[in-house]
């Protein structure tokens, strides 16, 4: 499975959402990337997702985007293709 990353906050319920989907596929691992300890990570999500709110998923070097883009790709049956690193 590739690696897994996901920019979050710690209150944020579309995070805890992706990270159960996430999870409901057989991921074991998955980098949280705190963006409210560490602001600076914050701007980084900004520069390379172009985007403000979390999570902020990535699966290998592919920018799902958030929780809807990843529950989108779900139900078109390409999320479990793209978490087999196919």
């Amino acid at each position: 499975m590739p690696k897994i990353s996901m920019y979050c906050t710690a209150i944020c319920p579309y995070c805890v959402r992706a990270e159960q989907l996430l999870h409901k596929k057989g991921a074991t691992e998955i980098e949280k990337i705190r963006v409210d300890l560490e602001p600076e990570r914050r701007v980084e999500m900004m520069h390379k997702t172009g985007r403000r709110t979390v999570p902020q998923i990535y699966i290998g070097d592919f920018h799902v985007g958030g929780f809807d883009d990843l529950a989108a790709l779900d139900r078109e049956g390409r999320l479990d293709t793209l978490l087999s690193g196919a």
